[in-house]
């Protein structure tokens, strides 16, 4: 097992852990750390989308997380996109599973999050991404009318069917 084989949830607010920081945590989360991680609170930690980019492929292969919470850092689109819709390598065969398949909730506010990562979302989730998602925070944003009526149309056809909560409070919409 890798280390801290039975640490279940992890809270780091407030420190500055930044990209370098957060890809750090991934390399060791490849080496087999936090096997058992079922929460991840990384609140305004100045990662950005350099480090989400590195940390998303760590998070996918994660068994048990559940829940995510990236609030408060300058992530945006790239980041989101890693996290949610990976681009494979090329020549790469398809994942035989998908990632974050047991993510119930995705806490972005007070991130620099779009309309075109919105959109990103939205595909994704049309795709079958977290297909257990029952809280999506993503407050304080800058989604405006594009991104939510392209999160609208996904949640029309049947995206998210577990969702309880939205909260898209003090985004950009019109």
């Amino acid at each position: 097992a890798g280390a801290l084989p039975a640490v279940t949830w992890l809270h780091i607010n407030g420190t500055h852990v930044g990209d370098a920081g957060a890809s750090a945590l991934a390399a060791a989360l490849g080496q087999g750390a936090l096997p058992r991680l079922k929460g991840l609170q990384l609140t305004d930690t100045a990662i950005g989308d350099a480090g989400l980019v590195a940390l998303a492929p760590a998070l996918r292969r994660l068994p048990t997380l559940e829940l995510l919470d990236l609030g408060g850092n300058p992530l945006g689109d790239e980041g989101l996109a890693a996290l949610v819709a990976p681009q494979p390598p090329a020549r790469a065969p398809p994942p035989t599973t998908g990632g974050l398949a047991k993510l119930k909730g995705l806490f972005l506010s007070e991130t620099q999050i779009t309309d075109a990562g919105c959109a990103t979302l939205a595909a994704a989730l049309d795709s079958g991404a977290l297909p257990v998602l029952e809280e999506l925070d993503l407050a304080t944003t800058a989604i405006g009318d594009a991104g939510a009526s392209a999160l609208a149309a996904a949640l029309g056809q049947g995206a998210l069917p577990r969702l309880k909560y939205l909260v898209l409070y003090n985004a950009a919409i019109g």
